[in-house]
């Protein structure tokens, strides 16, 4: 029989009863060890947390109400050898007399072989004596007394802690105290501490982990799946009694998974406890700043005095945290309420007092201005719902443009919209425009603009008003949003001036705040310029916010530029140039942590369009879908034209000829005629008509391009010469130099038709020389479609020595041997280049490995392998994976 268990015995019956100071009998249910409910889950991380108790004088289980204390105590102490005391402090620590007289007869109780030593008489003290006398004994033993005090924050005579202090001191390695206690105790723990003689297990350690968690849900009956469980921790702080609470309440209910994820926290068993341990125990101060603070997320002394209306926060707080009352200090004297405490207080607080919680978000909001935290003062401005005042922080503060490319601007828009039409301010008429033209709607965001603008002029002159200097700038920056929507460097120029103005009227630590707003106006004025044609200054623009520094707030538009400048890489046809700042985009919108593609749609425009040029077009359709699957608040004319070119080249690459006609016939809204969304719709209209065989079409519908331009001079070459004037195509090339001035996507193209016009005039040397020059300038990029366009005539070519090799491995199937014939059904064919990861799924393959094993070995979904095959099935002309293995094996692609 353990010690516990000779202890749970005599409490039951049996033993002699005795009498404490006051001459009651002693309440033998104090010396009772808690049973543990069937449902008790015991955590061995805890336990042997507490197995160090043995080398330690002192130990220390510090917590909440309801953190499970008792309960790791009670199934630990059941688990000794050696005798253990327990003792259920609760009242009799009210007086020291009463303590010790419990204490000793505890020690009794448990059979640690101690000489019988009187209890005080006097209720109200000990004599010394008889604690030395107890020391003197613990410390002759050969083995420890574990002494377990539960409920110890409720000794309150104040002499107790320095008298067990001695006891524990003289006792040496006679005696084992374990303090089950909710507030840290008064004994000299710094000493404990500095010596190493002290075992702590506080709040931290006794939260239940998620995996705790759903095993302690099992017991009750019930399954999460892991992240229900992981949300319900969360929600719960990994507190013990909640999680019970909520477990027996999912018990009781017809769809318990429904419950556990939807709870109201304020009707549930929970809020009776957290009530009645928790608000109830607190004086009528204390209760009253509970109340008023679970109104916000987060709290500091002076945000609580605000809505209190007192001053007495800071002890009241201080105290709090240290009694463990479901009051969690973040450091820097600021502190916010336990999850379900706060939501059950916001329930008691309706109740108490009914139409108060407007006038704390109110002072909340006021207090908070001043303090600088403009996310909280807009939340709770919304919460009072005093709009005037709350649009006016957002425009003050220069933090309009956050509706549009901050990381928040997607909570600003739902915050503002349950603003009604009561509001009347240029603040807020500033707001709905802002929000009208985060939705792309410039008709009613222009509408509300123009108000506002009225409002403030009849406040008086934009060049006079000093105090309304941050409307008239947040006007400016807004009308640079309206010229970007339309394509209008007109308007973003005039806007930019105004911006600048103005700008000399506003603090300058304001400015400096914000980054981002001159980062804005000048990014919309480089959209506008790439639209309007003006590539250089679009490119200087564009570049001095994707070089500059401004940190997490101008990151999201420096990934928005960087795609913008990838695209006029790629219209010029630097095609690895433009991958590579297109890359850089979408980096740069990742680290900011935004949505994709919010911040990069462009950039994965470009990625789409290099894909499509390298004959990738199951990366280019699935890079398309990410810009389709999100409106992007960034959305212009560019990102519309750029969407709409690469899904019609990627349709023609498909042969769908109809559909690319369709798609890049889409109307794009603008104010101002863009000269190359023109030629690019011109150019691929003309492909249109050269592959449906009308290639006069072609070449009349390209007359009117401007030639200077290298890749409208390449069409149009291509063109005339698949209608049969070869001189002209030469003609063309020759005064555009093409070759000289485009990229190698432009240069390659501009060979090839060379190329084309050299073997129609029988002169295969020619051919054969402008063929290996277009080779080696498209190997570097990959350039594979542009072989593809140039029809079956280069197929020979491509069969045969040498130009064969300088195909092979990126651009057909092949060795690098010239004496290795090629297959005779390899002939006419040009199997487009396997991807590095299509290669990295097809070895796997041939190693036998599932689809689902693959995708764990890659670290990718399975459906991404499965895309992967069917890309390589499609580029080797088979249906089946083991087909694929062989004809990548038997071409050396392997």
């Amino acid at each position: 029989m353990s010690a516990v268990a000779g202890v749970e015995q005599s409490v039951s019956g049996g033993a002699p009863e005795r009498a404490d100071p006051q001459g009651d009998p002693f309440l033998r249910t104090r010396f009772a060890v808690p049973v543990r409910p069937a449902t008790f889950l015991r955590r061995d991380r805890l336990v042997e947390r507490l197995d160090e108790a043995g080398r330690t004088p002192l130990t220390l289980v510090e917590g909440a109400a309801g953190a499970g204390k008792t309960l790791l105590a009670a199934d630990w102490a059941a688990g000794r050898d050696g005798p253990v005391a327990w003792l259920t402090a609760d009242t009799v620590g009210e007086v020291g007399g009463m303590f010790w007289a419990y204490l000793l007869e505890a020690l009794r109780l448990c059979g640690a072989g101690l000489p019988e030593m009187d209890p005080p008489t006097d209720a109200r003290r000990v004599d010394p004596a008889t604690l030395t006398r107890l020391a003197t004994a613990l410390s002759a033993r050969d083995r420890p007394v574990t002494v377990v005090l539960d409920e110890f924050d409720r000794v309150t005579a104040p002499e107790v802690p320095d008298q067990l202090d001695f006891v524990l001191h003289h006792a040496g390695a006679g005696l084992r105290l374990v303090l089950v206690t909710r507030t840290e105790p008064l004994l000299p723990l710094h000493r404990y501490r500095v010596a190493g003689e002290v075992t702590e297990i506080r709040d931290a350690e006794l939260a239940f982990t998620p995996d705790e968690a759903a095993t302690l849900l099992k017991l009750h009956g019930l399954r999460l799946p892991a992240t229900e469980a992981d949300a319900l921790v969360e929600r719960t702080r990994g507190w013990a009694a909640g999680l019970r609470l909520c477990a027996l309440a999912a018990r009781e209910s017809p769809h318990p998974e429904t419950y556990l994820k939807e709870f109201e926290a304020d009707r549930t068993p929970m809020a009776d406890y957290l009530l009645a341990e928790v608000l109830k125990r607190q004086t009528p101060e204390t209760q009253d700043l509970l109340l008023r603070t679970s109104v916000l997320d987060r709290f500091c002394p002076d945000l609580a005095n605000a809505l209190t209306g007192r001053l007495d926060a800071e002890p009241i707080l201080a105290g709090l945290h240290r009694a463990n009352a479901f009051v969690e200090h973040l450091g820097h004297t600021w502190y916010r309420l336990h999850p379900l405490f706060g939501e059950i207080l916001r329930a008691h607080l309706h109740v108490r007092a009914p139409g108060l919680e407007p006038e704390l978000h109110r002072r909340a909001a006021e207090w908070l201005r001043d303090s600088g935290s403009l996310t909280e003062t807009l939340d709770h401005g919304a919460a009072a719902g005093v709009w005037d005042f709350t649009a006016g922080v957002l425009v003050d503060d220069l933090a309009i443009g956050q509706l549009f490319t901050g990381l928040r601007s997607e909570e600003l828009a739902d915050l503002f919209s349950r603003m009604g039409p009561e509001a009347t301010s240029p603040a807020t008429d500033l707001v709905r425009a802002a929000r009208e033209l985060a939705r792309h709607d410039v008709d009613r965001g222009l509408a509300h603009l123009r108000h506002a603008e009225e409002s403030l002029v009849a406040q008086g002159p934009a060049e006079d008003a000093t105090d309304l200097a941050a409307a008239w700038l947040s006007c400016a920056l807004l009308e640079a949003v309206v010229a970007r929507q339309t394509g209008s460097p007109r308007k973003a120029l005039r806007a930019v001036a105004a911006a600048e103005r103005l700008s000399s009227r506003i603090p300058a630590d304001l400015l400096e705040k914000h980054p981002e707003l001159t980062a804005q106006l000048v990014a919309h004025l480089g959209s506008a310029l790439l639209w309007a044609g003006r590539f250089e200054d679009a490119r200087t623009a564009l570049s001095s916010v994707a070089d500059a520094s401004g940190g997490a707030a101008t990151e999201l538009l420096r990934a928005d530029c960087l795609g913008r400048l990838a695209l006029i890489d790629c219209l010029d046809g630097w095609t690895g140039r433009a991958e590579r700042t297109a890359l850089a985009a979408t980096a740069a919108a990742e680290r900011c942590g935004a949505p994709q593609p919010a911040g990069c749609g462009v950039g994965r425009l470009v990625l789409a369009a290099v894909a499509v040029d390298r004959d990738d077009l199951a990366a280019a359709e699935s890079l398309l879908e990410t810009v389709d699957a999100t409106e992007s608040v960034l959305r212009d004319p560019v990102m519309d034209a750029g969407r709409a070119l690469t899904t019609a080249r990627l349709l023609l690459a498909r042969d769908r000829t109809g559909e690319a006609l369709r798609a890049v016939r889409s109307p794009v809204p603008a104010e101002v005629v863009s000269p190359w969304a023109e030629a690019c719709t011109a150019l691929i209209t003309s492909d249109v008509h050269l592959a449906e065989g009308r290639p006069e079409e072609a070449a009349a519908l390209l007359r009117s391009l401007p030639e200077d331009h290298p890749a409208c001079a390449v069409g149009a070459a291509r063109a005339q010469l698949a209608a049969g004037h070869p001189d002209a195509a030469l003609d063309l090339l020759d005064r555009a130099h093409p070759e000289e001035r485009g990229g190698p996507a432009v240069s390659v193209r501009a060979t090839l038709v060379r190329a084309r016009a050299a073997h129609q005039a029988g002169d295969p040397a020619t051919a054969h020389r402008l063929l290996a020059r277009a080779l080696h300038q498209a190997r570097r990029d990959g350039l594979r479609r542009p072989f593809h366009e140039a029809g079956p005539w280069i197929r020979p070519f491509l069969a045969a020595p040498p130009l064969r090799d300088l195909a092979a491995g990126w651009l057909r199937p092949g060795t690098a041997h010239p004496d290795t014939a090629p297959a005779a059904d390899d002939s006419a064919v040009i199997v487009e280049h396997l991807s590095g990861r299509e290669r990295d799924v097809l070895r796997r393959a041939a190693e036998m490995m599932s689809t689902e094993e693959i995708a764990a070995d890659l670290y990718v979904s399975v459906n991404t392998v499965k895309t992967h095959l069917k890309s390589a099935y499609r580029k080797l002309a088979v249906n089946r994976r083991n087909d694929a293995v062989r004809r990548a094996r038997e071409l050396r692609l392997l």
